[in-house]
């Protein structure tokens, strides 16, 4: 594709001026080039150390295999993390237990209700708190093994 605009066309941007070559093959700015006679030459830094040797990058697994204080903090936030879960869990299974002989205790009305012919409150805490223990139990073991996978990915990041 030529660099040159169509004809019946015009460019919409003037054209900067192209540096002229002399005769020995070396470009010379024109008269009515950018850059005036004062303008300070442009020069490209770098740094020295270019070449330097990097410090060597452990696997975070190693830090935590070797017990340094670096895997510690790795450990640490691990263990608080599932202690957390662990905590909420347990809490919400104290208010459950808890709470339901405290609403028959509240409701008296409850007490009466029968559920194929067995009391209510009888029912909720013989029988039907089991099922609620399983899906709490499946529920914090999903979210247990999904804290372990977000710390292996933090691990392997590093």
């Amino acid at each position: 594709m030529s660099s040159e605009p169509r004809q019946g066309r015009r460019s919409p941007l003037p054209r900067p001026e192209q540096p002229r070559r002399s005769s020995d093959g070396s470009r010379r700015a024109s008269e009515g080039s950018r850059r005036g006679a004062d303008a300070p030459r442009r020069i490209a830094v770098t740094s020295p150390r270019t070449a330097a040797a990097r410090r060597p990058r452990y696997p975070a697994t190693r830090e935590i295999d070797e017990q340094t204080t670096l895997g510690e903090v790795y450990m640490h936030s691990l263990l608080r993390t599932q202690f957390r879960l662990a905590l909420f869990v347990c809490t919400v299974l104290a208010c459950v237990v808890g709470g339901l002989p405290l609403l028959f205790l509240l409701i008296p009305e409850l007490r009466e209700v029968h559920l194929l012919g067995v009391p209510l409150p009888w029912a909720v805490l013989a029988g039907l708190i089991y099922p609620a223990f399983v899906i709490g139990a499946w529920l914090y073991v999903r979210q247990a093994e999904r804290n372990e996978r977000h710390f292996a990915e933090l691990v392997e990041r590093r």
